[in-house]
């Protein structure tokens, strides 16, 4: 299977020059986590924001500070595989397809998933393949600390817990987003410089306001914002069965859980595309 028969066509942009506010309407409006990046009035491919850019530099507004430029990117006629390794590799979730320097597509996990994954016959327990240390926090637990947990992780994703340590529902990094404003932060530094001992003595006092950006958080809990329809497996579902709930239900991740719904790992869409690898049964 070739690139070509998976990728997404019709490719949401933003242009270059723009501001951050742009990418985070377009992001917003078309539910996706990241946007390429091209130059006004052309399709020339330039950059990348994901909402992981943006998380990570408050302060900036411009697109053009705020864009990946260096560019994990894929051909057409090049096979379905060499996109997959190259994005467990990079460790990144979607790849713009260009030709000639220009952008004709993309290719996210999210596709693969949908027209590849769960083709392929894999009768391997999902616990095989299922990350174990997993992010989750106290459904009540308030969104700034919540945020902090998962960031600390390296995930996109958390789970909520029940006090019972019970699966109560799952959060993305783009849920925070939306419950998130940016905010300026005002910080004084003070210095002072003075002479003493004769009647020409002099203070002189010099005040410096530092005027940062950062990201605040609604007063809201996890349990107000997250999704509480959590579709779930057990360590013995094998992967094709994971791949294709994960397909009817278009999600990118699913907890894995034991008989009492207590959390034990979660297996996302780059793991299957692992062990799909292993499996190397791409028609």
């Amino acid at each position: 299977m070739l690139v070509k028969d998976v990728m997404t066509k019709e490719v949401h942009t933003v242009e270059v020059p723009g501001s951050r506010s742009t990418v985070l309407k377009t992001l917003v409006k078309h539910n996706i986590s990241g946007v390429p990046i091209v130059k006004k009035g052309n399709k020339k491919l330039t950059g990348i924001i994901t909402r992981s850019n943006i998380i990570k530099n408050p302060g900036e507004d411009q697109i053009a500070m705020l864009m990946t430029r260096e560019l994990i990117t894929a051909q057409p006629d090049e096979k379905i595989e060499t996109v997959i390794v190259k994005m467990i590799e990079n460790d990144i979730r979607r790849l713009p397809i260009v030709e000639n320097g220009n952008l004709v597509g993309i290719v996210t996990s999210s596709d693969i998933l949908s027209n590849v994954l769960w083709k392929i016959k894999n009768d391997d327990p999902v616990e095989k393949y299922m990350i174990r240390s997993v992010p989750s926090a106290w459904e009540e637990t308030p969104l700034v600390i919540a945020f902090f947990i998962m960031e600390s992780f390296g995930f996109k994703s958390m789970l909520l817990l029940s006090g019972e340590g019970k699966v109560t529902g799952i959060i993305t990094e783009t849920d925070f987003i939306k419950e998130s404003r940016l905010v300026e932060e005002k910080v004084v530094h003070n210095s002072s410089v003075s002479t003493e001992g004769d009647k020409w003595s002099w203070n002189s006092q010099s005040v410096l306001y530092v005027i940062k950006n950062k990201l605040n958080f609604s007063e809201k809990t996890l349990k107000d914002v997250a999704n509480k329809n959590v579709i779930s497996v057990t360590r013995k579902t094998t992967v094709e069965e994971c791949a294709t709930k994960m397909k009817q239900n278009n999600i990118e991740q699913v907890p894995v859980v034991n008989m009492e719904n207590e959390p034990i790992g979660i297996l996302r869409s780059s793991d299957l595309m692992q062990a799909a690898l292993e499996k190397d049964d791409f028609e």
